[in-house]
């Protein structure tokens, strides 16, 4: 079956869009109005390239929310209940946003300028709205904008040979976490050691999107001796690795805490932090659940794709499977689930599916691997 996207302003095209056309993606997904590649027609293929040697992912739906200004720091501090006051430049932090229940609205990484210059680098989500509702209801000075940045992800154990090979050796000097604004002859980009895998990488913020055809192949070529291929934030790898996927993982009630971003969360963060009150008192009670992993071995062909499911214990529903897919490495079927707190791991739960046969697994902790 196949289907057709229509044209449309509301759904923007990436500046790297033709290149993954050319390279045979076959499957999008809609996130923050724009389409992500999701596949290139052998997950399997593309699984394996990301664990054994180099993936190359558009993600440039990972749009940066920028907070320029005299403000910008007390704005990113208001924004976020992880407190800043150390951070330093050139610096990217994991942060949890929001809102004034103490509900999880984004976990962007924050990337510090300067002192009067930020961006969030968002999951799928209004953070632009938001940020510039808080900026002005507060009466901040500083301007909120969606730059002209779209990010291209280098992922797998030879990532940094690749972008070394790209950019020069002393692109190893890059710490975690880290990044610089660097020239790749004509073309203007900020350099981080980071991205949504545990196999290591790079991101590539391309900030004039001018030249995404032209940064594409450059990487292309860069890493033909090291195997490079096209791929995406790819779901096995994730669910194995225990990476959150905001709104996926998440629903309009989730917390931090129950998501295991507590250690993003400092209750001593200025009172005037939005949600700021409502977490301690979150805190203090105890959050009602909790993120865990569950494994089955009644499900025994591959399934590439999330699964959603109720998750029973003794015919109770005790919460829900929120992603769900085959594990190549661990060969078993693996999923993540939000579920009640006095559900502990070793438990043996049946999984009740909307459009297949229930399940039986056992609840473990996190990561899988």
């Amino acid at each position: 079956m196949s289907f057709h996207i229509s044209p449309s302003p509301r759904v923007r095209r990436s500046p790297f869009f033709n290149s993954t056309v050319a390279d045979g993606v076959v499957s999008f997904s809609p996130y923050n109005r724009m389409l992500m590649p999701t596949g290139y027609g052998d997950p399997l293929a593309e699984y394996w390239r990301l664990i054994n040697t180099v993936s190359m992912w558009d993600v440039s739906v990972e749009r940066q929310v920028e907070l320029k200004g005299p403000d910008a720091a007390r704005l990113a501090q208001i924004l976020t209940p992880r407190k800043l006051d150390r951070m330093e430049a050139g610096v990217g932090w994991y942060v949890a946003l929001c809102d004034h229940r103490g509900v999880l609205i984004n976990d962007p990484i924050l990337l510090k300028h300067s002192d009067d210059h930020f961006w969030l680098s968002i999951a799928d989500g209004d953070v632009l709205l938001w940020a510039r509702a808080i900026a002005a209801e507060r009466g901040l000075d500083v301007e909120v904008t969606e730059p002209d940045v779209s990010p291209m992800a280098i992922q797998g154990p030879k990532a940094e040979d690749v972008v070394a090979a790209l950019l020069g050796e002393s692109i190893r000097e890059i710490r975690h976490f880290r990044f610089r604004p660097m020239m790749l002859d004509n073309i203007p980009l900020v350099v981080a050691r980071s991205g949504w895998s545990r196999q290591g990488g790079f991101e590539l913020y391309l900030t004039d999107g001018r030249y995404g055809d032209e940064l594409w192949e450059k990487v292309k070529e860069a890493g033909q001796p090291y195997g490079i291929g096209p791929g995406n934030p790819n779901p096995m790898e994730r669910i194995e690795s225990g990476l959150l996927s905001w709104g996926g993982d998440t629903d309009d009630q989730t917390n931090p805490f129950e998501v295991r971003m507590e250690r993003y969360i400092q209750l001593d963060a200025p009172d005037d932090v939005v949600g700021i009150q409502a977490l301690r008192k979150i805190h203090a009670e105890g959050p009602v659940r909790h993120q865990m992993g569950i494994v089955s071995d009644t499900v025994t062909a591959p399934d590439y794709s999330d699964v959603s499911g109720a998750v029973l214990l003794d015919g109770e529903e005790v919460g829900r499977v929120t992603a769900q897919s085959w594990s190549p490495r661990l060969e078993k079927s693996v999923g993540l689930c939000l579920i009640k707190r006095s559900v502990k791991a070793d438990a043996t739960v049946n999984i009740v599916y909307p459009d297949r046969e229930p399940a039986e697994a056992t609840v473990v902790d996190l990561p899988f691997v």
